[in-house]
């Protein structure tokens, strides 16, 4: 019943995109509008006042990104001596990188409402916001490394500080911690304002992602896919796992730290592979089958 009543629901959902983009309800027009709006105004709406509102902890939260921070690096040296083991070329390294650590925050947070409650919506809210720089920076950093069309130093660096600087999660997630440090309040006008756009953000969310997942070069790719998905779904968790329980973290923190490691892969693995000049195709088929196959991920976490 824990995975039918947390998991089912995101999934029928995800679907529901897809059978309305089939179906031509739903285009890429709308699908792109609705992407920019819960990425820049009602996600970090919701991270702002999920985590401005909640009680500040007494250091928990360090030890859950820094476990977390740990264990993502961990499988990104190993997405890298995979890369070397098995030959894969500059045009897909990148893409399949990304591919092994990337998460989607979207179902992430859907996955922790449902389950967590507020306080692991904090928990989860502040993980992602250590974690996403990070990672943003690895991701780029190996995309870059491997592109065929070198760009100057300042150029890379440019593009990189524009990635993490004006990042709208990023700056949500800030804005949460520090309005929760200062331990303020919000008047209820603003309280019902910020519940009324968050309300529709999930929704939004897994209908877009549902839309925009396709099976394309999936057959072409399938080996890569299934070895990305591999670490990003069964030797992330089990590594982070290890971690959590090292830093003596538990309760509420641990569930979240579990549920982030299950993640499928994040969709915008595709757009920057597409920026920086590798194989879109090949993170297309990782997204769809790291999406999939994450239903078993996430049920073990929620069930264990």
């Amino acid at each position: 019943m824990i995975v039918l009543n947390a998991i089912f629901p995101i999934f029928i959902l995800l679907l529901l995109g897809s059978l309305l983009k089939h179906f031509g309800i739903t285009n890429k027009i709308f699908l792109k509008t609705a992407d920019k709006l819960v990425y820049f105004i009602f996600f970090p709406a919701m991270l702002f006042w999920k985590i401005g509102s909640s009680a500040p902890d007494k250091g928990v939260s360090v030890d859950l990104c820094a476990a977390s921070i740990l264990a993502v690096v961990i499988v990104y040296l190993l997405s890298l001596l995979f890369i070397r083991w098995f030959h894969i070329p500059g045009f897909q390294a990148g893409s399949f990188s990304q591919a092994c650590y990337r998460f989607n925050t979207y179902i992430g947070m859907a996955i922790v409402m449902t389950t967590l409650g507020e306080s692991g919506i904090r928990y989860f809210g502040i993980l992602i916001g250590f974690a996403i720089p990070i990672i943003n920076v690895l991701a780029v950093g190996t995309l870059i490394w491997h592109s065929n069309k070198k760009k100057s130093l300042g150029q890379n660096i440019m593009y990189l500080l524009k990635a993490l600087i004006f990042n709208p999660l990023i700056l949500g997630c800030v804005a949460g911690i520090v309005f929760s440090r200062f331990q303020l309040s919000f008047a209820v006008f603003i309280d019902n304002t910020f519940r009324l756009m968050t309300s529709v953000t999930m929704p939004l969310a897994l209908i877009s992602i549902g839309g925009s997942l396709t099976l394309a070069g999936l057959k072409q790719n399938i080996k890569l896919s299934f070895l990305a998905a591999g670490l990003k779904l069964l030797i992330l968790p089990v590594i982070g796992c290890l971690l959590l329980k090292s830093f003596f973290i538990t309760g509420v923190p641990f569930k979240a730290g579990m549920i982030f490691f299950a993640l499928p892969t994040s969709t915008a693995i595709y757009v920057l592979s597409a920026q920086l000049d590798s194989d879109t195709q090949m993170a297309s088929a990782a997204i769809m089958l790291s999406t999939l196959l994450s239903f078993v991920s996430l049920s073990a976490v929620l069930l264990i």
